[in-house]
Parts: structure tokens; C-alpha cells; sequence
């Protein structure tokens, strides 16, 4: 797609085929030549000699295609070609600058045009006329308006010169749209339904609002059907727009003009930022067709049709991934039903990922797929690289059968909610989530780890404090921000100690109240609305509302370790190369310790074997279980340590 006008043209000036822009430049200088005489004779006789000048050219020459599409009267389309004249022709501005005294070298004056042209009058300068208000040409009135310099704006000079391109004023903030490589079939088919809408007129224009949770896929629709309607788009980010009250009216005269020079649709990106007043008012005034593209629907002053653009179902992008990677597909297929069911792309991320890997290392698309969403969770919460498996997890079988049923759903969800039919039944609840209520210590971390590292999936622990505001609003908004950069998928949410966030709503006793149970409310609602896979975990499962706990898919009871669980944890904390010597796992099970302060003794042990240059051995576990006993102020029994020695 482009903005220039190339499309060869014919002429019959001379009796042979020429392209378009050479009949157009022998026209220019036909028209230059009258220009001259009547400058140098008066607007005498002006009839006669436009006559000679009105050779036939298709399509229109470009001053008759810019007159007609302005408005303007005889003497401002003359008025306009002696501007250009004065630029293009140095025998034209000579004469301007020899009428002028030469004073004004190579410029005109509005007096020498009232002078020298035909059919002259006052109104072609006025603000609201044609040539000043679509800023067709350049007024310094500094001088008195007749005396005034006048000059062709440089966007319509190379205009009538045949080159109708993007005025190089508007380039730095709006961007020519690109056809995607590969679009989504909805958002195909949204976008040919949308062709028909593009008014024939500004003044019948449209806003298009595209609103969605794929900000790609808006792009897409918007490009494909300015392609069908043969119009170029241009992209504008809503935070590009000015705020200083003169600039916001150079671009909205700039891409007036723009509107009807290249009949350009513009699309307003506003994704998750503010919709500002400044925003508010270019759309308000802007004319021609606007697409308005953001997450959620805005409200706006101005009548807009709306349509929601959302990222592809699994199976659409299971398409995408075949479409983008190409014959090496067939042997994946496995693969890409696991990539189409635990992460949402846009099909352009989509296309770009699978074209990025499908030569080198096809299997590296999971790892790729993973790291997208990581830019955008680092600021809010902590990437825990999991190692866990199985194996180092003890906890009671009815506690692993769950934790096994909740991988198994995460794994079967394309199954289950696509091809068995159930995400027809509505959306909502189709995520995996999970509460681990128990007290310190006994797992609910490691469980995690275990279940993200067996999933092949990013663990992030939320940053309360980088979550929970005192402003109001303020501790939905980073949630938010939180949910949907986890959306795309390749993300195990873990929120710990979630109490602080999902406590119990109160009665409303004064505003504070009233605004904590909003924030509930609303995560109520975003956590059964998430598609992904979170984990919550409480010491005090009590203290969560129980609308919440409805909501969840699993809740999963971690244990105290009995002496059996105890036993086990003691046998395989220490790692296979720390070296050990007359360790008594069963008198350890004695101590009443949970997994996580086990696991903290052997550690702080094996400081203490390695500066004595020894190998742990009960005497340092000894030592660092009394120092694990301090922090809790529970001094240890001689029935908890009797025979370690």
C-alpha cells in the first residue's frame, strides 16, 4: 500500500501516449506561461489564454484535482498556481520580483494577485476560506494583507507536481500500516464487514472503536480493510497526541488536509493508557474515517460502532502455528496443541515467533513462546526459576492425587474446553486456579516450583508491595496490569500470604471499608475471568471470603509432616554431592519441624561442616537446629534431640 499517486496515466496533448506525470508537468508549464503574461499584461484577455492551456488529460491534472477537491474559485486556483509558479518557474518569479520593485525577491504579494489576475476578490484570504483553512498556502500578515508575502505550503507543492505523499510534519507521529503476514480468519472476515462502513465524504464519517484484549489483531483489521478499500492507513498512539492547544490544531488542520489529498483512515492506538481531554478533542474534531483501537471501550463524545477484537481461540492459533512454521508442522503436532492451549498470542506474534525458529530449532518455540511476557511482569512481581520435581515433594497421597489432577487439567484444557465443547458454554472460569492453605513451611512453595517446573512453565511470586496501594484504585490497576501480562500464557501466578490480598469483605462501617470490599469484588471477578494458571496460598485458609474460595478449582490442604513425612524430607534434603557421614534420618524425624525449617537447618549445617572442613554430621545439625529453634523462641526437648551425637 502507498501514499504516493505512481498509477501511470495517459494523455493525448500531443497526440502520442506519455505517462500521466509528464502530461501533468507539460501542463504546469502551459499554465506557468499564462501565468506570466497575464502578470506581465494584466488579467486582460485571461479567457483566451486559459483556453490555450486546457489541453485533455486523464485523469485530471493535479491543480484541476486540487481545485475541485477544496473548492476553490477561479482566482484561487490561479492564485495557488502563481504561488507554485514563483517556487517552480524562474522567469514567474522574476516578474513577481520585478512588480515588486524587487523588494520582495521571489515572493507574491495578494496585491499583485488582485492586480494580475482574473476575476479577483478579497474573500480567497480570509481565515475561513479554502486556502487558509486547509493551509493550502502561507500567509505573513505581519506586513499588512495585501502586502503580505505568499507562499505555497511545500505538502501542495510537490502535490501539483505530482507526488502525493504524507506531509513530512506528521511523519515523526504517525506510522504507514504494513498488510500483516498473517491475520486471523475472524479478524479477516470483521474487516471485510467493515469495508462498506468507509464513508464516501468526510462528512459522513465514521469512528470505528476496536476494542479487545489484542491490540495486534485491531491493527490487523484496520490494515485489511483500508487494503480492500484502497485507502492507506496511517497509526497514531493516542500519547503522541499534543497537548498544547496550537499544536493539536496544526494536526488536526495537517490531517484534514491529509483526509482529503490522500483520503487517508487514520487509527488512533490508545491501548490500556488514558483517553486524555486533548485525545478526547482531536477525535471531536478530526474529519474522515477513524479507527479507535483499545483494550477497553472508551467513552467518547463522539458516535463511534463498536466491535471487539480479541486474540484467537486455541484452535485458530494451532492454525497460525501450522500457517507460520510451515511442512515441519506435521511432526509437532503435539506440540502445537500445547502451545495453542497454554498461551494466547496475536497472530502476528504468532507468525514472527514460528518464522524465528522453524529452520533452527522448532523445539525452542515453547522457550521462546515463554519468554514474551516476561518484559512485562519483571516491574511486578519475582521470576523463580523452578527446579523442583516430584520426587522432592513429600506430602500425603491424597495431597499428590490432587496436585497430579490439577496438572492434568492444566495439560488437557484444549481437550476439554475446545474440542469437547465446554468453553461454548461461556468463558469465564476456564482457568486452573488453586488455593494451598497450611501453615509455614510445609510445601505450598515447593509445590509450586513442582508443578511449574513439570509444566515447563515461568513461576512468578506477586510483589505485594509493589501491588498494594493506599491509593484507591490504585491496587486494582497493578493487578490488572499483572492479569494481563499474564494472559499470553507461559505463566504460573503464585500469590503468597494471599489473605492481604482476598481477605474477607467487612460490613461498610466508613469509606476505607466500602473501598476494600471493592477491591475484593473486583478480584473475585478477574480471577475467575483469568485463563491462566494461579496459585494462592494462605497460613489461614479461615481468612479468606468464601466467595472467593468458590471460585477456586482446587483447594488443597498442606499437612504438618508426621514423623514418617519428616523421615522422608530428612533422607533427600541434603544434594547427592554434599559429602555426610553418620546421619540418623530417624532421630532427626523427631524434631517437630515443618519441611521448610528442615531444609533451613540442613543448610546452615552444611556452613558449618564446610568452614570445620568436615562432612555434616550430627553434631552440626545439633547446632544449627538450636539456631533455627531461636528464631521461633521454642527452645528444642531432650526427647527431639536425644541420640544425636
Amino acid at each position: 500500500m502507498s501514499a504516493t499517486a505512481t498509477t501511470p496515466m495517459t494523455s493525448s496533448a500531443a497526440g502520442s501516449e506519455q505517462s500521466w506525470a509528464e502530461a501533468n508537468q507539460a501542463y504546469l508549464v502551459a499554465e506557468f506561461a499564462r501565468l506570466r503574461r497575464q502578470v506581465d499584461g494584466g488579467s486582460q484577455g485571461s479567457q483566451i489564454e486559459n483556453s490555450e492551456s486546457s489541453f485533455a488529460i486523464e485523469p485530471a491534472p493535479a491543480i484541476d484535482r486540487l481545485a475541485e477537491i477544496f473548492g476553490l474559485t477561479a482566482f484561487e486556483r490561479d492564485l495557488l498556481l502563481l504561488c507554485a509558479g514563483v517556487e517552480m518557474d524562474s522567469a514567474l518569479a522574476a516578474q513577481c520580483a520585478e512588480a515588486h520593485g524587487g523588494q520582495h525577491r521571489c515572493a507574491l504579494t495578494f496585491g499583485l494577485a488582485l492586480a494580475s489576475l482574473a476575476e479577483p476578490h478579497w474573500s480567497a484570504l480570509t481565515p475561513s476560506g479554502p486556502l487558509r483553512r486547509f493551509r493550502l498556502i502561507h500567509l505573513d500578515a505581519t506586513h499588512g494583507l495585501t502586502a503580505a508575502p505568499i507562499r505555497i505550503e511545500e505538502r501542495v507543492l510537490h502535490f501539483l507536481a505530482g507526488i502525493n505523499q504524507l506531509d513530512s510534519r506528521l511523519a515523526s507521529i504517525l506510522t504507514l500500516a504494513k498488510m500483516p503476514d498473517a491475520a486471523a480468519q475472524a479478524h479477516q472476515l470483521l474487516a471485510v464487514r467493515l469495508v462498506p462502513m468507509f464513508a464516501a465524504t468526510a462528512a459522513q464519517s465514521q469512528v470505528l472503536h476496536l476494542s479487545g484484549d489484542d491490540p495486534d489483531g485491531q491493527q490487523d483489521v484496520a490494515t485489511l480493510a483500508a487494503y480492500v478499500a484502497r485507502r492507506p492507513l496511517y497509526i497514531l498512539r493516542a500519547e503522541d497526541i499534543p497537548a498544547d492547544a496550537s499544536a493539536l490544531d496544526l494536526l488536526i488542520d495537517l490531517w484534514t488536509r491529509e483526509v482529503a489529498l490522500l483520503s487517508a483512515v487514520l487509527l488512533i492506538e490508545a491501548g490500556t493508557a488514558e483517553f486524555t481531554a486533548f485525545a478526547k478533542r482531536f477525535l471531536d474534531r478530526v474529519p474522515g474515517d477513524i479507527f479507535l483501537a483499545s483494550r477497553d471501550p472508551l467513552l467518547l463524545n463522539r458516535s463511534a460502532a463498536r466491535y471487539e477484537v480479541n486474540k484467537p481461540r486455541p484452535a485458530e492459533q494451532k492454525r497460525l502455528w501450522q500457517e507460520s512454521i510451515g511442512p515441519e508442522a506435521e511432526s509437532l503436532d503435539g506440540l502445537l496443541d500445547r502451545l495453542a492451549g497454554q498461551f494466547c498470542l496475536s497472530a502476528r506474534t504468532i507468525q514472527a515467533t514460528g518464522a524465528k525458529v522453524r529452520e533452527h530449532a522448532p523445539y525452542e518455540l515453547w522457550n521462546a513462546c515463554r519468554s514474551l511476557s516476561r518484559p512485562r511482569l519483571e516491574d511486578m512481581a519475582q521470576r523463580i526459576v523452578p527446579t523442583a520435581e516430584w520426587s522432592d515433594l513429600i506430602l500425603p497421597e491424597p495431597q499428590i492425587l490432587a496436585l497430579r489432577q490439577l496438572t492434568a487439567q492444566v495439560r488437557c484444557r484444549v481437550k476439554v474446553n475446545e474440542t469437547w465443547g465446554f468453553a461454548a458454554k461461556g468463558r469465564r472460569g476456564l482457568g486452573a486456579s488453586a488455593l494451598f492453605a497450611g501453615e509455614s513451611g510445609t510445601g505450598k512453595t515447593l509445590a509450586a516450583e513442582v508443578l511449574a517446573h513439570d509444566l515447563g512453565l515461568d513461576l512468578y511470586r506477586i510483589d505485594l508491595s509493589a501491588v498494594v496501594s493506599k491509593y484507591i484504585g490504585e491496587t486494582e490497576k497493578n493487578l490488572r496490569q499483572v492479569f494481563d501480562a499474564a494472559e499470553e500464557g507461559g505463566v504460573l501466578l503464585l500469590f503468597d500470604e494471599a489473605d492481604a490480598l482476598f481477605g474477607k469483605r467487612s460490613d461498610v462501617k466508613d469509606s476505607r471499608d466500602r473501598y476494600a470490599n471493592m477491591e475484593v469484588g473486583y478480584l473475585l471477578q478477574r480471577m475467575e475471568a483469568y485463563q491462566g494458571l494461579a496459585i494462592l496460598t494462605t497460613n489461614l485458609k479461615s481468612s479468606l471470603d468464601r466467595a472467593f474460595q468458590r471460585r477456586l478449582r482446587f483447594v488443597i490442604e498442606f499437612p504438618f509432616p508426621d514423623v514418617t513425612q519428616r523421615e522422608a524430607i530428612w533422607r533427600c534434603v541434603f544434594p547427592a554431592e554434599t559429602p555426610t557421614q553418620g546421619i540418623d534420618a530417624a532421630a532427626l524425624a523427631q524434631l517437630k519441624l515443618p519441611g521448610g525449617s528442615i531444609r533451613n537447618i540442613a543448610f546452615n549445617a552444611a556452613f558449618l561442616a564446610a568452614d570445620a572442613n568436615e562432612p555434616v554430621g550430627m553434631a552440626h545439625l545439633l547446632q544449627a537446629a538450636r539456631l533455627e529453634a531461636q528464631k521461633t523462641d521454642r527452645p528444642l526437648s531432650e526427647v527431639e534431640v536425644r541420640g544425636w551425637k
